[in-house]
């Protein structure tokens, strides 16, 4: 019986990580592989993990241990998806810039609005992730956090709010980063129409600013790509060490 609850914790805390981890947490990622997943690393997991006794509780105590189970997998999956909401906060940003902006395009992976910028940004990253064999690395970091925040052990501390307004933070700095060679391709253009206007007053300005800001502006995504990777794979690196200290910082009193 105290297998099967320590399971029953396991595979909440790996479902809830899932229910917002990027790519399994996609609209055409079925729910029920999502729980078979879940069920699978829950299997994987709990033989490794030191035999942890659960007092005996009633109904309530049980609830709330797994309420705090879930909590910390969604803490787990909010982590991880701080990349990526710096990446649609980039795609955004490229997409105004560049005039890209209107119609809003609908992410197939998140099934939120998005720009096309934003998706092709989210599609490059989901690549990256699965091509560096992360995901793999994403399961032995969540295996290890038990070494730091057990069963029933976690507690929400002053410095792990104070972590979460860090991450928060690092989205606009993920997102200005990788936008920044389209802001000052942007910024130089409009300068230039601005000289323009005042010197060749007969010249659509308005018009010709937006046909060349979008033309150049796509050729400079486009050739500024392999640079973005890079950016991005080295966010993408940090994944399982953030989860790592997020843990940590759970079990800090």
């Amino acid at each position: 019986m105290n297998e099967l609850t320590n399971w029953m914790m396991v595979f909440l805390r790996v479902s809830a990580m899932l229910s917002i981890f990027p790519i399994f947490s996609s609209s055409n990622f079925p729910v029920q592989m999502r729980l078979a997943l879940g069920a699978l690393v829950a299997a994987l997991v709990y033989p490794t993990l030191p035999s942890v006794a659960i007092p005996a509780m009633d109904i309530w105590g049980m609830v709330g241990l797994m309420a705090q189970e879930v909590l910390v997998g969604l803490m787990f999956g909010f982590t991880s998806r701080m990349v990526f909401f710096g990446l649609d906060m980039a795609g955004s940003l490229i997409g105004n810039e560049i005039g890209l902006s209107l119609p809003p395009s609908v992410n197939p992976m998140t099934g939120a609005s998005s720009m096309a910028p934003g998706t092709i940004l989210f599609y490059l990253a989901s690549m990256l992730w699965l091509g560096m064999d992360l995901h793999h690395w994403m399961l032995v970091a969540f295996q290890r956090t038990y070494e730091f925040v057990g069963i029933g052990q976690a507690h929400l501390t002053s410095a792990m709010m104070q972590d979460v307004i860090h991450r928060t933070s690092l989205t606009f700095v993920i997102a200005v980063q990788l936008s920044a060679p389209l802001l000052a391709v942007s910024f130089i253009i409009s300068m230039v129409f601005a000289v323009l206007g005042r010197t060749v007053p007969q010249l659509n300005v308005f018009q010709e600013n937006i046909t060349v800001r979008t033309l150049v502006g796509m050729g400079v995504f486009g050739v500024g790509m392999q640079l973005m990777s890079q950016h991005i794979m080295n966010y993408l690196r940090s994944l399982p060490e953030d989860i790592l200290r997020v843990a940590h910082l759970l079990n800090t009193h």
